[in-house]
Formats: C-alpha cells, sequence, structure tokens
C-alpha cells in the first residue's frame, strides 16, 4: 500500500473529497445489466443509499496490532462532513437512509455480488 494515498475521514478532509466520493459512488458501474454485465449506475437501477456514521473513524492497522487513530479527523469535524455528504447525496436526487452519527448501531447487510469495492 502506497503510504502517501489520502483515505476519506483523515484530518485534513473537506468537502471537496465528500463531493469527489458521492460523484463516484454514484456513477461507479457496480450493477449488472441484461446481460450479467457490471455495466449500471446507482441512478440506472434507481438505486438507494444508506450512508453509515463509522466511515468518519479513520484506524492506521499497518503498524502492530492495535489500531491508530491518530490521523482520525475531530469528531465535530467528521460529523460536519458526514452531514456534508449525506446532504450532497440527496441534492443529486438520491434516497438516503442514516443511522446516528456517533451510536454503537447494529447494521444488517445482505452482499448480493461477486466482489468489494474499495474506495480512497
Amino acid at each position: 500500500m502506497r503510504q502517501n494515498r489520502k483515505r476519506l475521514s483523515c484530518q485534513g478532509d473537506s468537502e471537496d473529497d465528500c463531493r469527489r466520493l458521492a460523484d463516484k459512488i454514484i456513477n461507479l458501474r457496480i450493477f449488472s445489466d441484461e446481460n450479467y454485465k457490471i455495466n449500471l449506475s446507482l441512478g440506472d437501477v434507481d438505486g438507494e443509499l444508506l450512508v453509515v456514521s463509522q466511515f468518519t473513524l479513520y484506524a492506521d492497522c499497518r503498524k502492530g496490532n492495535r489500531p491508530n487513530f491518530i490521523q482520525a479527523g475531530k469528531p465535530d469535524e467528521a460529523e460536519r462532513l458526514y452531514n456534508y455528504f449525506v446532504e450532497y447525496c440527496r441534492s443529486k436526487g438520491k434516497h438516503v437512509e442514516t443511522g446516528i452519527f456517533g451510536a454503537d448501531m447494529k447494521v444488517r447487510l445482505e452482499n448480493d455480488g461477486p466482489f468489494t469495492v474499495v474506495l480512497e
């Protein structure tokens, strides 16, 4: 892993980072078309978003066995960016469900697909 890659939810993240990531998520072609080709975006399938606030807690696990949270964004700024991200997605016409920022939530997920996507 390259050492200097920027990761969302670190100190120094911005609204520009939120918009870039939201646009990528909305336009990423990760859904199958009628020929079972991964060719459709969230908009193409009239999909919705579930935005869970845990994305704001950045843990670096490259060294040792204990997560390092030193580069994590400050809670107030992380919550502001989280809310900005959600509102930006909504401004793009997407239905967005959320949890409670900073809460200990239990999220159930049923993956339906052959791959996992990691965006940074």
